[in-house]
């Protein structure tokens, strides 16, 4: 890579002058363009699904990341004892969330604890429901833990 040309280095110099001694006016308030006055903020409706429409979602989700990350053959088989344990459980200001509790059985035979959000506006770049689990005992990358603790309301 060839150094830069003394010119070059002169007309950055002299650039770099120029803004900065048109940056040392005194601040002013925002025109009414430039409030933003188009943007209310957001707006929740509470039109979270019930626990059982997650189940799908979580069972994907469950092989792909067993599958992929840690090279594990299991898979969920199945739910039972799925039941809602709060809905926006905090000030009506915040994300609504509705959280589930159920057991899920494991292709290795076991039941384990799972708990689950369903969240409003959660999905993919904030559009549809997005959904947060854990399956106790499985966290292997700690992300909600001790014995996903952090994935309860």
């Amino acid at each position: 890579m060839r150094a830069p040309s003394p010119k070059s280095l002169r007309f950055a110099a002299v650039l770099g002058l120029v803004f900065g001694a048109l940056s040392l006016g005194q601040a002013k308030a925002a025109n009414p363009l430039e409030l933003n006055f188009w943007l209310s903020g957001p707006r929740y409706d509470g039109n979270v699904a019930e626990c059982d429409k997650a189940l799908p979602t979580i069972s994907t989700q469950f092989w792909e990341k067993e599958s992929s990350f840690w090279n594990s053959p299991l898979q969920i088989t199945g739910f039972a004892n799925v039941h809602e344990t709060a809905f926006r459980p905090w000030a009506s200001d915040n994300i609504p969330r509705r959280y589930c509790t159920g057991e899920a059985m494991l292709t290795d035979g076991k039941m384990r604890r799972v708990h689950f959000s369903i969240i409003e506006d959660g999905g993919f770049a904030g559009y549809g429901q997005g959904v947060e689990w854990c399956v106790v005992g499985l966290d292997r990358n700690w992300a909600y833990n001790p014995s996903c603790r952090a994935a309860k309301p």
